[in-house]
């Protein structure tokens, strides 16, 4: 196999294998929800564990996030151009400001825990909010724990790393389940040391994974001064991008929640589903995507940093185009299949199959925007995002309050979409100003004749699905399988008759040892 092939089928063989496992980790996760919810109900206790574990990621988990997005192209540039050993350093020297500064915080929210929850849920009281204050002051000692993992995990991420972190999440699962077992059978105010375990068990295992990717704790030369103003210039607008998109989610709320009933569980129902597309498919291929970026970029290698790009559109439209015809058109019925039982009826299920349907016309959108995100962050423009995203806010509260008129909650979702398009839009267009002489999309034909594709083939899987219907009794998940399963053989077929070369590293996969070669 040809070196560039083989770069192109490890990334495939690699983003298959994440998708797998972390498909396994949501269902694990829900069994962890399901046990929860087995022994504690729905009860004042489960109230004040889930709003103790939901405050510090409110106040702290975009920054941490920021950070992290930030050291990325850091360590490149440092590694490529200076050395392995400025990287470790440099790493280091990260690592002990961000545990400096989460000890602090997580000082200050054990010390005003109390006070944190009469503001966070004004509604508690009693022995609901003591419990909460409780379980808030375990809470904030997860923070120390999570920040130095968000940073190992980037080095190991940028080292070639990625499927040993996903299995942890099942260690991670095991030991909360194993707690809430436990607390269950003993008392309560054990819960919320299942996720301090967890977390704190995660931290060790990534610091042991980045040793064995060649980290080991050096002194910097750097000035601390110097490198904490380089992580804020690039941090600080990641961070507010990100205090962008919850502005959005803010005002979606609120302005939901003068509709009828339901409305906002509806919003948040669909954003999950089309969340978790996400989580699947398009953020494995980003996530894997983004180091091999930093370092083309930190070597100054614009014609190979540009040829990733084109490759990651490529298969980013490939993966996220059918997916996102495919819910528009089975929006309904993923919906009754994945949550109609129990109090959830069928009125529930045509509010939450309204919102996802909108929510799903931008999904490409959205996946398109993930990996051009990563390839301005590569190359250290933190800023330009961050404009878009605010003409994104711009463009969705607008259109929130034109559209929530006429189509209710379903108009808020189609204006997330709208908004996601324009800031794809924007994006594409700034990266062609930013690298004149690299173009993005160099075969409109591919992208045409994926869309093609795409369209025909859930339009016949949509056939099929209303002629076993009409013919035969099956549960309905077994008609949504078998339509799906069309709509994928019918995919490969016209994408092999239109010689998309891409779908060739999907047919390698399956090869019997070809990603050992």
């Amino acid at each position: 196999m040809p070196e560039e092939s083989k770069v192109k089928f490890n990334i495939v063989q690699t983003a298959f294998w994440m998708a797998v496992l972390t498909l396994g980790s949501k269902l694990f996760g829900f069994v962890r929800e399901m046990t929860m919810a087995s022994f504690f109900g729905t009860t004042y206790v489960v109230d004040a564990y889930v709003m103790a574990n939901a405050i510090p990621g409110m106040l702290f988990a975009a920054f941490f996030a920021a950070i992290a997005t930030a050291y990325m192209p850091m360590l490149s540039e440092r590694i490529e151009l200076r050395g392995e050993d400025l990287g470790k350093s440099f790493t280091s020297q990260i690592l002990k400001v961000l545990l400096v500064f989460s000890v602090i915080v997580s000082l200050l929210g054990i010390l005003l825990s109390n006070e944190l929850v009469s503001i966070f849920a004004p509604g508690f009281s009693g022995e609901t909010a003591s419990l909460a204050g409780f379980f808030l002051k375990i809470s904030f000692l997860y923070l120390i724990f999570t920040s130095i993992s968000g940073i190992f995990d980037n080095y190991i991420q940028y080292k070639g790393t990625f499927i040993p972190q996903i299995i942890i999440g099942y260690l991670q699962n095991l030991i909360v389940i194993s707690v809430i077992i436990i607390s269950a059978f003993t008392t309560h105010y054990l819960l919320a040391f299942g996720l301090l375990i967890a977390y704190f068990l995660r931290m060790i295992l990534y610091g042991s994974l980045a040793k064995g990717r060649g980290y080991r704790y050096l002194k910097s030369s750097d000035k601390l001064k110097e490198t904490v103003k380089q992580i804020a210039i690039l941090g600080i607008p990641v961070f507010i991008g990100s205090g962008m998109q919850q502005i959005n989610l803010f005002v979606d709320r609120m302005l939901a929640s003068g509709l009828r009933e339901g409305s906002i569980a509806a919003l948040n129902y669909g954003a999950i589903l089309n969340a978790l597309i996400m989580s699947l498919s398009i953020s494995v291929l980003t996530t894997l995507i983004y180091p091999r970026l930093n370092k083309a970029s930190a070597r100054n290698e614009i014609d190979h940093f540009i040829s990733i790009m084109n490759r990651g559109l490529v298969l980013v439209v490939m993966v996220a185009l059918p997916f996102s015809l495919g819910a528009m058109v089975y929006s309904g019925e993923v919906v009754q299949i994945v949550f109609e039982r129990g109090a959830f009826d069928v009125n529930a299920t045509s509010l939450t199959a309204t919102a996802y349907l909108f929510y799903s016309v931008g999904l490409l959108f959205m996946a398109v925007n993930d990996l051009m995100l990563r390839g301005y962050y590569a190359l250290h423009d933190m800023k330009t995002p961050m404009i878009y995203a605010g003409i994104g806010v711009v463009v969705n509260i607008t259109l929130n309050l034109l559209l929530i008129k006429s189509m209710a909650h379903g108009g808020l979702a189609l204006a997330t979409s709208i908004a996601a398009l324009v800031n794809c839009v924007l994006l594409l267009y700034g990266f062609r100003k930013k690298i004149p002489e690299g173009k993005l999309i160099t075969s409109y034909s591919k992208y045409g004749k994926i869309g093609v594709s795409s369209v025909v083939s859930v339009g016949l899987s949509k056939g099929f699905y209303e002629l076993l219907v009409r013919s035969l009794w099956m549960p309905r998940m077994v008609y949504l399988g078998v339509a799906v399963l069309l709509a994928v053989g019918a995919y490969w077929v016209f994408l092999r008759v239109f010689k998309v070369e891409e779908i060739d590293l999907i047919k390698n996969l399956f090869k019997k040892g070809h990603g050992s070669e």
